[in-house]
């Protein structure tokens, strides 16, 4: 691919044309979204951001739930040669408006008259924001507009398509704001072809297609939603279905029934969770097939990692049990998941073994925002448990003297927006600190222990991951979450937060 990322999208509308790029509920209906719509959408919203003056490379801000318009706000941002600047929606008055002023950001797309509050109630500390635009709700007073005095009726094609054309692969596409550990934000700024060099790298590991579906709930302000659950999704042509909320995705899974699910580890705990909780609790002769077919599953599993041989007879009790004990588990889920995917955390491996033995797979992947998401991941044919996989095709990782895992590809970030000694700390001889530890095994598959500022050292001089302690105790039904420290102590001490709801039970 040579063109920009919402050209390379709309290059697409030609084929698919008849197909389905999106789905939202609607008075609770699920409603379908087509690539010529699609299209038009993106259009309206390029169209309607040069009108208001919007030149190529000002920053406009998205603070707003997954939705449609998100992406129409997002390509059509993009499409007029401007950089995205988004922001979660549950951020606080001040903690947006530090995004906004950083930025410099000239517009910004929010939902609710909520969000519009926050941000009007800042509007002082923001002397280049101009223009507020709601997506939900109705307004024509400066600075702000609804979509309907927003969006032009008639969109000048050629002017929009020049504006798009003028973008360079190489150009800014988005800033995304990262926490980290310590002091302020930083924006690390990614270009088009950052993202696309992502996409194409997931695109030879996973195979995706038009007969996929995903439910998107994971917020679009986070880059591994953004690139996998949404740029990679309508690239490979599988349709997005967003989630009504979080607190609805169980019921939306059902209703949509995707074929992939793309989510942080504390979704599959839970569901881990309320599988064990069900059988435990239930009948005693259920409770012991379930368990006698976990155990040959979890044994050809275990064969399949060390490169063994499966005896016929264990191949074929497994398959029995994949169909008539396991099967049961895709129904909460919609009947059709073939996998998931797992990032942003790591993921226990107790959890991972159970969904993969019993033909559930969740491969864990693993990525930073400076990356674009995902470098490395597990993926059909090549599961490696307690790893995050092989690195992507394009990317190189190499391990420093002290464990620190170092990235150089063409998805690493231009550095920090108008920060250049945090880029120049991070950014060392064309490699990319991450900040986390890590070990490569001999067949290449990344295993990461730590974050390097983690580590907790003893008073009496020993290094600990905690990590992995604090992973083993989050197992327990009754710990929701666990934080260990003892820097200089000659012990270690454990935080832990009750599950109140299987406490309660």
């Amino acid at each position: 691919m040579h063109r920009n990322l919402p050209q390379t999208i709309l290059d697409l509308v030609g084929d698919r044309h008849g197909l389905v790029a999106m789905r939202t509920k609607i008075d609770g209906r699920w409603q379908d979204i087509g690539w010529l719509n699609l299209a038009r959408q993106v259009r309206r919203f390029a169209a309607g951001l040069m009108e208001l003056g919007i030149q190529p490379g000002d920053r406009v801000a998205i603070m707003s739930p997954n939705r449609p318009e998100w992406a129409f706000a997002d390509l059509g941002i993009m499409a007029c040669g401007a950089v995205t600047v988004p922001i979660y929606h549950t951020e606080g008055a001040e903690a947006a408006a530090y995004i906004l002023d950083n930025s410099g950001s000239r517009a910004v797309f929010v939902r609710t008259f909520e969000d519009l509050r926050k941000v009007e109630s800042r509007l002082d500390q923001l002397p280049d924001l101009e223009h507020i635009i709601l997506i939900e709700g109705t307004a024509d007073r400066q600075p702000v507009l609804d979509l309907k005095h927003f969006l032009p009726e008639r969109v000048d094609e050629q002017a929009v398509n020049a504006r798009m054309a003028a973008v360079a692969r190489e150009d800014l596409a988005t800033i995304v704001y990262t926490s980290g550990t310590t002091g302020l934000p930083k924006g690390a700024m990614l270009t088009h072809d950052n993202i696309l060099s992502a996409v194409e790298a997931a695109a030879e590991t996973f195979h995706i297609s038009t007969d996929d579906s995903c439910l998107s709930f994971l917020p679009l302000s986070h880059v591994f939603e953004r690139i996998d659950g949404y740029y990679f999704m309508l690239i490979q042509g599988a349709t997005i279905n967003y989630a009504e909320s979080i607190d609805s995705v169980p019921a939306n899974l059902q209703e949509v029934r995707p074929t992939l699910v793309i989510s942080v580890p504390r979704m599959f705990e839970k569901m881990y969770a309320r599988v064990m909780e069900r059988i435990t609790s239930g009948p005693w002769l259920k409770k012991q097939v379930f368990f006698a077919a976990l155990k040959a599953c979890t044994r050809e599993l275990h064969l399949q990692q060390q490169g063994k041989p499966v005896p016929g007879w264990l191949a074929r009790v497994c398959g029995l049990a994949r169909a008539r004990i396991f099967s049961r588990l895709r129904e909460p889920l919609g009947g059709r998941i073939r996998f998931f995917v797992s990032g942003g955390a790591p993921l226990a491996q107790n959890v991972a073994e159970f969904f993969l033995a019993a033909g559930l797979p969740i491969y864990e992947g693993y990525g930073l925002t400076e990356t674009c998401a995902g470098i490395a991941a597990n993926c059909e044919g090549h599961v490696r448990l307690g790893t995050v996989g092989r690195c992507f095709p394009g990317t190189e990782i190499s391990i420093a003297e002290d464990g620190e895992i170092l990235i150089r590809g063409r998805t690493v970030f231009q550095g920090y927006w108008q920060d250049p000694a945090r880029t120049a700390e991070a950014i060392r001889d064309g490699w990319f600190h991450t900040g986390d530890i890590g070990t490569f095994d001999r067949e290449g598959y990344l295993r990461i222990t730590d974050r390097k500022k983690d580590l907790i050292i003893t008073a009496g001089g020993e290094n600990i991951a905690p990590q992995p302690i604090e992973n083993s105790l989050k197992q327990d039904k009754f710990i929701a979450n666990a934080f260990v420290f003892g820097n200089r102590k000659p012990y270690l001490v454990a935080l832990l937060v009750p599950n109140f709801e299987n406490l309660e039970k």
